[in-house]
């Protein structure tokens, strides 16, 4: 297994050390983007290069915040109407982390995808992805809050009373899970690696299990997922209290490689905006019956400034130490797989 951890970070930063020398040069503008990116027209996302690709097959990809099986079933009425949509075979990409996600946009092998709010922006300035959507309604774009639930039995009230407790963040990049409780908690009287040391669980769905187990006493975690376990049945609701309601984000966002040929990007996307979700999809997606339009530039504004005041930009820096993070926990989880 070390040699395969090793060997992934390897590729990692190989393939965050490839840049076109003329490409490069010939940039004006290029932003927050990596060096293998141009943004001449400084919308904050990669320009479409002068060699773009029309792959004979789709792969698909979603955010590893569950289980990805869930995903795959939940999208599968979308994934097939967008065979029929594009005229060519869709593959589900079951991904196991949000670095694998991005480095699979990045190395071409993904076509389009959606990440989390918080990842996204590495998706956007290391792999080149392109934000067009998110789900919604026909008001626009749903977005979620960042909500930090306790087990009811508790005696937790406030977030100044987790100080000294055991609370689970998500991930690193993740926004709700991790960003914006290091910006917004603050204020509120806790202050996360100081009034408390910094767990992570992996994701959503293992924070909220692991508070009802008790593993934590709290989790700041993604309202959209946690009722979406709720009305799964996933966990009862009853067994939990929420002691605080962020303000509103943007949900998971949408984004195709930026070297696709441009007729297929707009062919996606037209896909996107015309599918209107069946009832299956509505019911697991909380009332979400559509793909709204979205930019990066303007919609995810407030996460771009979540991340920098908490002192985490998405930058190649912060992107390979999340890597490596993540490359650390699939290691141990594999040996602890393999211990009788």
């Amino acid at each position: 297994m070390k040699s395969v951890r090793h060997g992934a970070i390897l590729a990692l930063s190989c393939g965050l050390g490839l840049v076109s020398p003329a490409w490069a040069d010939d940039c004006a503008n290029r932003g927050q983007l990596d060096d293998a990116y141009c943004d001449a027209n400084k919308d904050l996302v990669a320009d479409v290069p002068a060699k773009t690709r029309d792959p004979s097959v789709i792969v698909f990809a979603y955010t590893p915040v569950e289980d990805p099986a869930v995903y795959e079933n939940a999208f599968k009425p979308f994934t097939s109407y967008l065979a029929k949509c594009t005229g060519k075979r869709v593959v589900y990409y079951p991904v196991q982390s949000n670095s694998a996600e991005i480095e699979a946009m990045r190395s071409g092998r993904l076509t389009v995808a959606g990440f989390s709010t918080g990842p996204l922006g590495f998706a956007v300035n290391m792999a080149g992805a392109i934000p067009f959507a998110a789900k919604g309604t026909e008001k626009g774009a749903e977005g979620y809050n960042l909500i930090v639930v306790v087990k009811a039995s508790s005696p937790y009230k406030t977030l100044a009373d987790l100080k000294g407790k055991r609370v689970a963040h998500t991930a690193p990049s993740s926004n709700s899970g991790n960003l914006a409780p290091k910006a917004l908690f603050p204020e509120q009287g806790l202050k996360p690696g100081e009034d408390y040391a910094l767990v992570y669980s992996g994701g959503h769905d293992k924070s909220a299990l692991g508070v009802g187990t008790g593993d934590y006493d709290a989790a700041p975690v993604a309202s959209d997922v946690f009722y979406r376990m709720v009305a799964r049945g996933t966990i009862k609701g009853d067994d939990y209290r929420v002691i605080y309601t962020s303000e509103k984000f943007p949900s998971s966002g949408f984004a195709y490689a930026h070297d696709l040929k441009p007729e297929l990007a707009e062919t996606l996307k037209q896909c996107f905006y015309d599918f209107r979700f069946p009832p299956e999809m509505v019911k697991d997606f909380e009332g979400d019956d559509r793909f709204a339009p979205i930019t990066y530039l303007k919609d995810w504004a407030v996460v771009r400034k979540v991340a920098e005041d908490s002192g985490t930009p998405y930058n190649k820096a912060a992107y390979a130490r999340e890597a490596a993070r993540e490359a650390e926990a699939a290691r141990k989880k594999a040996e602890g797989a393999g211990k009788p």
